[in-house]
Formats: structure tokens, C-alpha cells, sequence
């Protein structure tokens, strides 16, 4: 634990852990209170909430996540293993892993796991394999069911619903360390938006920041749901991923707030990495003829909104902002060879420039 690079255990982890230490509660007849999971990376000591003995073949055990420096909506969540050994017969593995309450369920294809199984991915699934395949008896199954109590409540804070990962949250991990959510872990999370899409063969894709940017767009666009990917701030990231996965043009919807960044280059919109929305916002209004008085006025604006409010009193709201979304569009064939359909809205979903492209 004294690495200076750690900060969690991912899901997987505890579920491996909690899945060793039900088996050796019924091998050993004793309640568990740490055990070793051997991760990708590295050996952890991970420690158990509650282990218990249900019966001379079958135990139970709990543990948690602790906190970590991330806003991990499944730290301190209750992660359940109930493990169970029978004789083996026609099986081919001798651990068997399944999903109990609160683990979701995959309903559309484009992620690691096949449609109708439950979500705990591949990784998690090798580490609970590979700790647990040596101390079982000789023919002799564990059939492994992960649960989480509250997995469904607090599945609606995480992407799963728009993933189609129903009834509960996900098994997650690829080294059995969890990093900050700026890290690859979050990234890929993101990403699997776009496969999921791809996946299921649809067209007319509309990125947007977030929440706000995908409710906007519900409501001005005759688009669906499964059509809207969320970039978060990792705008350069998610277009380059679009890119490589062979898609060459989608529309940008979203408030003028964030998408003017791209127009300054900016594709990490994240406000402690950049902003420079204001020197973006007075270098168009001055190249659409805005006076000097006019600039500074922008340039002493503490909102994009309140920029707009004076753009819109001399007259150049939609010139402007025509301006920007030709930026944007401009720096993304430069970056990423994409055709982007800028619309840029405020924050009641108005349009804001006029030369935007239907949808079709």
C-alpha cells in the first residue's frame, strides 16, 4: 500500500476479495477477516466487513471500497460474494461467476460482455478465476454470485442506463487499482458510448458536453437517446476515438459555454486546464466589426451568456457566433479530419448561430 501511485481497489478487486474469502471460510470453517488478491499489478491485502458460514458448502462474505481522492459514486458500497461448492459434473471451468441484486444485466451489444449476461467484466472475472481455481477441492465447482445491495440506486448516477447495463451497476477493472476519473479508467468508460452505438448500427451520432448538453438536445433535436454521446471533458480524446472507430462526421450540440474552447483549440474543456473563453469570444466579435468599447465590455464579461447579451445589443449575437462554430469546425478537420455540424445553444436550448446543417 505504500506505493505512491495508489489511490483505490476497483470493484473487481473487492469482489475478488470477497469471492476468496467465502471459500475460505468453507474450507477453513472460520470467519475471514483479510485476505490476499492477487490483482494484474500487484498482491493486495484486502480487508473483509463480514464472513460468514452458511453451511458446510456455502459462505458468504462482504467488504467495501474505502475512499480514495476520487468522486467514485461506488466507494464505501457493500460488494457481496456468496460462493458455493458442489461436485463437479459437465463442467468445463471449476469456478462459475454470475451476478445476484443490484449487478446490471447487458442489453445491447458493443461491450466486453455479450447481451443478457451480467455486467462484471472480463478482467474482475479472470482475477476471481485465478485466486480462487487452486484452493478448490479436487472435483469440486464454486459457483460464484456477486451482489451489491445498492448497485440499482446508485446505477442512475453512472452511464450505465444509456450503455443498456440494466438493474444494477458494473464489475469494473482492468488492473484491479482504481485512479482518479481523469485517468484511462474514466476514458474508457466514456468511450464505450460510442461503441455501443456502433454496435448497434446507429447513424446521425450528437456529441455533447453532458447532461445538460443531451437534455438540450432531446428537446431541440428530433434525434433519440442512443444517438447522443456524452464527451465529458475530454473532448480531443472522444473525437479521436470517433475517428479511429471509422466515423468521419457527427453533429457538436451543445452550450456556448463549452464548445467555444475547441474554437480556441482547447479539447480538454475542463476549467483548471484552460478557459480562455473570453479572449475566443473578443478575437470574433472584433473580426465580425465589433467596436473597441464593445470588446471590452466582452472582455470584462464574467459568462458567455452575459457575452451574448452584448453581442445581441449591437447586433452581432448570430454573426459571432457563426464565427465560433466555423472555428470549431475548422480546428476539428485540422485535428481529426471530422466534418462536425456545430449547433451552438444557450442555456434554455436557444440556437445561437444559424449555419448549422439539418439533421437527418
Amino acid at each position: 500500500m505504500s506505493d505512491d501511485n495508489y489511490t483505490g481497489v476497483t470493484t473487481g478487486t473487492v469482489a475478488t476479495a470477497c469471492s476468496l474469502a467465502a471459500l475460505d471460510a468453507i474450507l477453513d470453517s472460520a470467519d475471514i477477516a483479510c485476505v490476499k488478491v492477487e490483482t494484474p499489478k500487484k498482491t493486495l491485502d484486502i480487508i473483509i466487513d463480514e464472513c460468514r458460514l452458511l453451511s458446510s458448502n456455502e459462505a458468504q462474505a462482504t467488504a467495501h471500497k474505502n475512499p480514495y481522492n476520487d468522486p467514485d459514486v461506488t466507494v464505501n458500497l457493500d460488494i457481496v460474494a456468496n460462493v458455493e461448492l458442489f461436485d463437479k459434473t459437465t463442467e468445463k471451468s471449476n469456478v462459475i461467476i454470475t451476478g445476484g441484486v443490484g449487478v446490471g444485466k447487458i442489453t445491447k451489444p458493443g461491450l466486453q460482455i455479450p447481451v443478457g449476461d451480467y455486467a462484471i467484466n472480463p478482467v474482475p472475472r479472470r482475477m476471481i478465476v485465478k485466486n480462487l481455481e487452486d484452493k478448490i477441492p479436487e472435483g469440486k465447482v464454486a459457483k460464484v454470485t456477486i451482489s451489491i445491495p445498492e448497485g440499482e440506486t446508485i446505477a442512475r448516477k453512472t452511464m450505465n442506463p444509456k450503455l443498456g447495463i440494466v438493474g444494477g451497476i458494473s464489475v469494473l477493472g482492468t488492473t484491479g487499482i482504481a485512479r482518479s476519473m481523469s485517468s484511462d479508467a474514466y476514458k474508457n468508460s466514456i468511450v464505450t458510448q460510442i461503441d455501443v452505438a456502433l454496435a448497434s448500427n446507429i447513424d446521425n451520432l450528437v456529441f455533447v458536453p453532458g447532461n445538460i448538453g443531451e437534455k438540450l438536445a432531446l428537446k431541440k433535436l428530433d434525434i433519440t437517446k442512443e444517438q447522443i454521446v456524452q464527451t465529458g471533458n475530454f473532448v480531443g480524446f472522444m473525437f479521436e476515438e470517433a475517428e479511429k472507430r471509422g466515423i468521419t462526421r457527427f453533429t457538436y450540440f451543445g452550450h456556448m459555454g463549452k464548445l467555444i474552447k475547441v474554437a480556441g483549440g482547447i479539447f480538454d474543456t475542463k476549467h483548471a486546464v484552460a478557459d480562455g473563453r473570453r479572449e475566443i469570444m473578443v478575437t470574433h466579435a472584433a473580426l465580425c466589426g465589433a467596436d473597441r468599447n464593445a470588446l471590452q465590455r466582452l472582455f470584462d464579461s464574467k459568462t458567455t451568456d452575459d457575452m451574448m447579451d452584448i453581442l445581441e445589443e449591437i447586433d452581432l449575437s448570430v454573426e459571432v457566433s457563426n464565427s465560433i462554430a466555423s472555428a470549431i469546425h475548422e480546428r476539428c478537420m485540422q485535428r481529426f479530419d471530422l466534418d462536425l455540424n456545430v449547433i451552438l445553444v444557450d442555456m434554455e436550448g436557444n440556437y445561437l448561430n444559424n449555419n448549422m446543417k439539418p439533421i437527418e
